[in-house]
């Protein structure tokens, strides 16, 4: 993971929403269809908090989501 993953980033409503539709298990296009964006949407904002917490793929996105409170599993 990240240099830094202890440190809790900030994060936008949205990509908290999406966050934690991830966490769930849902696909890009089903997080898409949920919040009303498109799969490009969903994408870009997986980047940017890929690039906020260090993390290298979606599991790393849901374990630390749920580690900093973001995210219930």
């Amino acid at each position: 993971m990240g240099s830094n993953h202890s440190t809790r980033p900030p994060l936008t409503l949205r990509e908290k929403e999406v966050l934690s539709l991830l966490a769930e298990g849902l696909t890009y296009g089903s997080i898409a269809r949920k919040l009303g964006i498109s799969p490009h949407t969903v994408d870009t904002h997986l980047r940017r908090l890929r690039r906020k917490t260090g993390a290298a793929n979606r599991t790393q996105l849901a374990i630390l989501g749920h580690l900093w409170g973001y995210v219930d599993m």
